[in-house]
């Protein structure tokens, strides 16, 4: 068999195991991270809940899920931050990575063996499906669907593959990180091997001094990365640090007073007509009994006020005051003391989640509620008026506008 080969063109002084072990790790802890958030979003949407669930039946991928908290009350704030925050930290790093092992992706033969050739694949599935789940991701951020599938659907089905590819390259190079990190006899930086670099040529110029070295450039790679926190993380804050957030659409006024902070849908955008939410609209309610309710006697009930976040799954959140009747004092009025869940209905005519159901434990929390006022004003057309649904730890999706029916069973 002939020696392999590849590209002059893309050696590099730079390229090395220990180099590319370095990043390797970085990115096993980190898209540890950003899958195991990943996976607790997809837990916070109480999917085995009716409506609540566009992937067809996850079967055994979805038999380890359990019951979604309400406490604390940022705890969605906190796990979707972090996943969409460490997920574009790790942008930098991915593309690093990607170039410290650019010879052995070009290399000839591509397979020389049945061995290599599991390597070959396992190599592939990681990195197109981590390509796949940052684009998507990044896409999603800012709210822009360029392609024609589901994010929800194809972003979940892909972190799985992303998952099972992981697990086997991480098996089959666990001996390759340890040599390289802690090489038991010292060789040099550039052997020619599978799990080596390119051989390079010795610069005509060469000395301490000459070029970037591989800790300056991981410094570059993590200033990178750092640039892109501070760029992003104002999004998942209240205050100053909210204008910082220049790589995600949140932060620009978006109002006047107490209803000035982020929205995701318009009421233009989802069609909803103003005669439909105007002094002729009432709540229905289903449970044991009907009962249909004015906003002048959903504001005669018993209000409460909380401090909640809405945090969505952009990554993006903010903490506000919201008042109103508690979801479990609705209930009450249909003949329900213990409802096992809620279907919310909105009045909205076009775009996802317009109806999404919510558990007895989301229910039965004392702040989980209709509400009718933020910041003590009304709420404004944009922020769901005549009523929207507040519940502590639950993705903003399913904190429904424009609510025009809730179904209790």
């Amino acid at each position: 068999m002939q020696p392999s080969t590849q590209p002059v063109i893309f050696r590099s002084p730079l390229r090395g195991r220990w180099l590319t072990a370095v990043l390797g790790l970085v990115l096993l802890v980190g898209l540890t991270i950003v899958a195991l958030t990943g996976f607790a979003s997809h837990a916070a949407y109480e999917p085995r809940l009716p409506g609540n669930n566009t992937n067809p039946t996850g079967g055994l991928l979805e038999s380890w899920l359990v019951g979604w908290p309400t406490s604390p009350a940022w705890l969605y704030r906190v796990t979707q931050g972090m996943h969409v925050i460490v997920g574009l930290a790790l942008v930098p790093v991915v593309l690093a990575k990607l170039w410290s092992v650019m010879p052995l992706l070009l290399r000839w033969p591509p397979v020389r063996s049945v061995a290599h050739g599991l390597e070959r694949l396992s190599v592939f599935l990681l990195v197109s499906s981590t390509i796949f789940e940052l684009a998507t991701g990044v896409l999603n951020i800012q709210t822009y669907y360029a392609f024609p599938f589901s994010f929800y659907t194809a972003h979940y089905y892909g972190a799985w593959v992303f998952i099972a590819a992981m697990a086997l390259h991480v098996a089959l190079k666990a001996g390759t990180v340890r040599a390289a990190l802690w090489p038991t006899v010292k060789t040099g930086p550039s052997g020619d091997d599978d799990d080596g670099p390119a051989p390079e040529p010795e610069p005509e110029h060469s000395g301490p001094t000459s070029g970037m070295s591989r800790r300056g450039l991981l410094g570059a790679v993590a200033g990178a990365s750092a640039t892109v926190v501070a760029l992003s993380v104002g999004q998942t804050l209240d205050g100053p640090l909210r204008r910082t957030a220049l790589l995600a659409p949140r932060g620009l006024p978006l109002g006047n007073g107490p209803n000035d902070f982020e929205i995701n849908k318009t009421a233009a955008a989802v069609g909803i007509d103003q005669g439909g939410v105007g002094p002729g609209w009432r709540l229905e309610l289903t449970g044991a009994r009907p009962v249909l309710l004015s906003r002048a006697e959903l504001l005669a009930l018993p209000q409460y006020t909380y401090r909640l976040p809405i945090s969505c799954v952009e990554g993006w959140s903010t903490e506000q005051s919201w008042t109103g009747v508690r979801l479990a004092d609705l209930a009450r009025l249909t003949g329900l003391t213990r409802p096992r869940l809620v279907t919310v209905d909105s009045l909205q005519a076009g775009g996802s989640f317009g109806s999404a159901s919510l558990s007895a434990r989301q229910i039965a929390d004392e702040r989980s509620l209709l509400a009718l006022k933020v910041n003590g004003a009304d709420l404004s057309l944009d922020h769901g008026f005549p009523a929207r649904i507040i519940v502590p730890a639950a993705p903003g999706v399913h904190c429904t506008k424009w609510v025009t029916r809730m179904r209790f069973q």
